[in-house]
């Protein structure tokens, strides 16, 4: 059984009102009314969750806050301020709280703020099953120790309503992690509205999130609901949320603080019950020092934070995610490919990914695009990543057909062609030297560029460059 909440609250009409939201959502609640009944009820009940005003008539409630995170550092104090004292609850929650609430309230912020404790805890209820298969989880693919850590991170918060703050490099799924935290939780019926705020002019993104009337600016022919109304009873997606202009940042945090919207033009407010995940690729801590992003923002927005790994750290993820879209692709695109040759599994596993599995999916779709077989070669590749790992790749003709284990044969150099031509060399261009022993390189090499651009130390790129120009003027000559 759970321990019951500690409310501690000064007011008693407030303490009432809030013990009674939390009862009908099936929790039991200790209230005290002053720092010393607070402390001692504390010390009696040992709660897991504790909701405390940090104005108090017989101390500070940030001093009793500490007592209670240095007896119990798990403690999840939500901590409950007036309006004016916001500097006061991001003080708290700098040293500790778990979340803040600013009088006045909704119901559905309180709930939302204790859910979020209750799955930081590992307390929350499950809302559905887990889409779980053998190569994935909902929209990911990828069985790396990386990614199923973050599965049942995801898993676990999708279970609340808090407040999630996504990280990772450009390309790495922070839309579809936050699809897969809508899709687990009790909002999956509910709608999915994705906003990127990078993408938006400035002046009109607090149009697209918070909606206009008619007439309300030039160009505005009628009325707009905003992407935070379009999201009620489901989930708002707010992707590059540090790009997001210091004035609508305001906004959205009254936004967040009262669950209530005003479309440009309007003079009154709307309720509106949307769940927040935010994303962003850069350092939201640097943007907050570099006065590019409201603190206390940060603070109300990193309640659950989840990064996504990129592409380089998650193994044999990077094949499973090839071969699956691979034969998508070739479908969609009416191709015949079926799987990838041991080499360019090869490159693929050494590649940095810098795009992560954006670049990777774009990759494999220029292949299906401009290429057909029933096996992509490494030919087929787009220059970029073959340039990138021309001069570390150096794969053995033949793979070992039991273990496919490349590593002995990758420990022997391939030795270059055992040509007695030196003295034929005399009288020819150097051009046409570089030419011969590039094109038998290529040979000795069984037609691998990769391979050929190791042995000769140069980039793939440049070999497959020279050969362009070769047959450019090969067509020259032939021309009458």
């Amino acid at each position: 059984m759970n321990k019951p909440f500690l409310l501690v609250e000064d007011t008693p009409s407030l303490s009432i009102m809030y013990s009674s939201v939390l009862s009908k959502e099936g929790h039991s609640v200790e209230k005290a009314f002053t720092f010393n009944d607070g402390l001692a009820a504390y010390n009696r009940t040992d709660p897991d969750i504790v909701l405390l005003d940090l104005l108090l008539p017989d101390g500070d409630g940030q001093d009793l806050m500490q007592h209670m995170l240095q007896k119990n550092p798990k403690c999840k104090v939500i901590v409950i301020t007036a309006n004016g004292s916001i500097n006061r609850a991001v003080d708290a929650m700098r040293v500790g709280a778990f979340d803040f609430l600013v009088k006045p309230f909704a119901d559905a912020r309180l709930i939302a703020a204790v859910n979020s404790a209750l799955a930081a805890n590992g307390k929350a209820p499950s809302a559905k099953k887990e889409k779980k298969t053998s190569i994935g989880f909902h929209g990911f693919i990828g069985t790396s120790p990386a990614m199923q850590s973050l599965y049942k991170m995801v898993d676990n918060i999708g279970q609340s309503s808090a407040t999630v703050f996504i990280s990772g490099e450009s390309g790495t799924g922070k839309e579809v992690c936050a699809q897969t935290i809508h899709d687990v939780s009790n909002r999956s019926k509910g709608p999915f509205i994705a906003l990127n705020c990078g993408a938006i002019p400035s002046d009109l993104l607090e149009s697209e999130v918070f909606g206009h009337l008619k007439g309300s600016f030039t160009g505005a022919i009628a009325d707009k609901i905003g992407a935070a109304q379009a999201a009620d009873g489901g989930t708002l997606f707010l992707d590059e949320i540090c790009e997001m202009d210091l004035s609508l940042q305001t906004k959205l945090l009254r936004f967040l603080q009262t669950s209530s919207i005003q479309p440009v033009g309007a003079t009154t407010t709307k309720m509106v019950d949307a769940r927040i995940i935010c994303a962003t690729n850069r350092n939201p801590m640097e943007q907050v020092r570099a006065g590019k992003f409201r603190e206390d923002l940060y603070y109300r927005l990193h309640v659950v934070p989840v990064h996504i790994p990129p592409l380089r750290e998650r193994g044999d993820d990077v094949l499973q995610i090839a071969r699956i879209n691979l034969r998508k692709f070739a479908e969609e695109e009416g191709k015949s490919f079926t799987k990838l040759s041991s080499e360019v599994e090869y490159v693929l596993q050494r590649y940095s990914w810098p795009g992560n599995v954006r670049q990777l999916l774009n990759a494999l779709r220029n292949v299906a695009v401009l290429n057909n077989g029933e096996t992509v070669t490494t030919a087929m590749l787009p220059a970029e990543i073959l340039e990138d790992t021309g001069n570390i790749v150096q794969m053995p003709t033949t793979p070992n057909s039991e273990s496919n284990d490349f590593s002995d044969a990758l420990a022997t150099p391939v030795s270059m062609p055992s040509l007695n031509f030196i003295d034929n060399l005399v009288g020819n261009t150097l051009a046409d030297v570089e030419r011969e022993l590039i094109e038998a390189t290529i040979a000795q090499c069984g037609g691998s560029i990769p391979k050929a651009a190791h042995m000769l130390d140069v980039s793939a790129s440049t070999i497959y460059r020279k050969r362009e120009a070769w047959a450019r003027d090969t067509e020259k000559v032939g021309d009458p």
